[in-house]
C-alpha cells in the first residue's frame, strides 16, 4: 500500500514539476526594461433593463447575436400604459374645453361690466336733473362694482385653466416617455452575452433583459511588482499574448495604474508572488482595431501581459506584432467546432495496399480569440 502512495505522490510531484517547467519556458525571453504577469482578457459588461415594472412582450435577440447602437432588442407590455395615455389625452381636451367656456365667460362678464358702467353713467346725470333718485344712482354703483368683481374672478378662473391644461400636457407627455421607454434598445454596438428574462415574465423596475459585452472596450488587467509600477507611465507600450493564440502578440497600451498597492490576488501562479504588495494595471486593447478582429474576441481567455517600462528597451522578437488579415486569420469551423483544413493529397495506392488517409483535421482549440495586431 505505501509503495503505491509513495508512487502516486511521485507522479503528482513530477506533474507539478512538468507544468511550472512548461508555464516558464513558455514564456518569451525578457531583456531588462520589460515586465509580465498574467491574467485573463475581460471587456466592458453593460445590462440592457427595464425602467417600469411590467410584463416582458418580445425578446428579439439571441445570446451571441451581435446588436448595433439604437436597434430595438426588446419590447415590454405597454396595455396600461396605453389605457393611461388614452385618460390622459382626454383630461388634456377637457382642459382645453374648459378654457374656451372660461374665455367665453370672461368676455360676457367684460360686456356687462361696460353696460353697467353706461348705465351708471346715465345714472349721475339724471341725478343733476332731478330725474332720478340719489338712491338708484347708487343701486347702479353697487351693480358696477359687482360686475366689476365678477370679472376678476372669471379671469382669474381663465388663468387657472393655462394650468390646468399644462399639467394634462405634461402627464400625457410622462406616459409617452413610459411607453417610448418600454422598447429597450441597445445604447452601443455590442454582443448579446446573457439572455436573463423571456416573453411573458414580470420583471421589477430595473430589471434586466439582456447582458451584453461592449466588444470596443477589451482589455487584461495585470498586477505588477511595486519595484517596477513606478516607472510605468500611463500610455506605456505593452504586449498582450493570449493562450488560445501564442503566436499572435496583441499591441496594448496602459491605460490605468492603480494608486493604491494591494496583495497579489489568488489568480497569479506561484504563492511566493502572492505575498508580495503589488498595483492592479490596466492593459488597453486599440478600440478601432478591435472592430476588425471582434468576432473573435471572446472575454475571460487567459494569457500573459507585457509592459515595457523603459522606452529604450527593444521588443523581443517573439513579441512583435505580427500583420493578420481577418478574413485569413482562420478557417471556418466544421461541425466539431475545429478549424477545417484542407486535407493533404493522398499518395497513390501501391499494388494490393491500403491508400493513406487524408491528414488529420487540426486539432480542437484553435485561437478563438483572434485579436492578433
Amino acid at each position: 500500500m505505501w509503495k503505491t502512495a509513495t508512487l502516486f505522490l511521485l507522479g503528482l510531484i513530477v506533474a507539478a514539476a512538468g507544468t511550472a517547467a512548461w508555464m516558464y519556458f513558455s514564456r518569451p525571453e525578457l531583456p531588462p526594461g520589460f515586465v509580465a504577469s498574467n491574467g485573463r482578457l475581460e471587456a466592458n459588461q453593460l445590462f440592457i433593463a427595464a425602467k417600469r415594472p411590467g410584463r416582458v412582450e418580445e425578446v428579439l435577440f439571441d445570446e451571441g447575436d451581435t446588436v448595433e447602437a439604437g436597434q430595438v432588442v426588446a419590447r415590454m407590455n405597454t396595455e396600461s400604459l396605453e389605457a393611461s395615455l388614452r385618460e390622459a389625452e382626454a383630461k388634456s381636451r377637457e382642459a382645453e374645453d374648459s378654457r374656451k367656456v372660461a374665455l367665453a365667460d370672461v368676455a360676457v362678464k367684460r360686456a356687462t361690466l361696460g353696460y353697467a358702467e353706461k348705465q351708471y353713467k346715465r345714472s349721475q346725470e339724471l341725478v343733476t336733473k332731478g330725474a332720478v333718485s340719489e338712491q338708484e344712482a347708487e343701486i347702479d354703483y353697487a351693480r358696477l362694482l359687482a360686475n366689476r368683481a365678477e370679472l376678476v374672478g372669471a379671469e382669474a378662473r381663465a388663468v387657472q385653466t393655462v394650468s390646468a391644461i399644462a399639467a394634462a400636457k405634461a402627464d400625457v407627455d410622462r406616459l409617452k416617455s413610459e411607453i417610448a421607454d418600454s422598447v429597450l434598445v441597445s445604447p452601443i454596438r455590442a454582443r448579446i452575452d446573457t439572455r436573463l428574462a423571456e416573453p411573458g415574465e414580470v420583471i421589477g423596475p430595473g430589471g434586466r433583459v439582456f447582458s451584453a459585452l461592449d466588444l470596443s472596450d477589451v482589455y487584461m488587467y495585470v498586477f505588477l511588482p511595486e519595484q517596477v509600477t513606478g516607472k510605468i507611465a500611463l500610455g506605456s507600450e505593452a504586449r498582450i499574448v493570449l493562450d488560445a493564440a501564442p503566436g499572435f502578440p496583441i499591441r496594448a497600451s496602459v491605460s490605468y495604474v492603480s494608486a493604491l498597492a494591494q496583495f497579489t490576488p489568488k489568480a497569479v501562479e506561484t504563492a511566493e508572488e502572492r505575498h508580495n504588495l503589488t498595483f492592479r494595471v490596466k492593459l488597453q486593447i486599440d478600440r478601432t482595431r478591435l472592430r476588425e478582429f471582434e468576432r473573435f474576441v471572446k472575454a475571460g481567455i487567459p494569457g500573459m501581459g507585457y509592459v515595457r517600462f523603459d522606452n529604450t528597451a527593444q521588443w523581443p522578437d517573439k513579441l512583435q506584432p505580427r500583420q493578420v488579415d481577418p478574413e485569413t486569420l482562420w478557417q471556418p469551423t466544421g461541425a466539431s467546432g475545429a478549424p477545417v483544413q484542407p486535407p493533404a493529397p493522398a499518395p497513390a495506392p501501391a499494388p494490393a495496399a491500403v491508400p493513406a488517409p487524408p491528414a488529420a483535421a487540426a486539432p480542437a482549440g484553435a485561437p478563438a480569440t483572434g485579436v492578433a495586431r
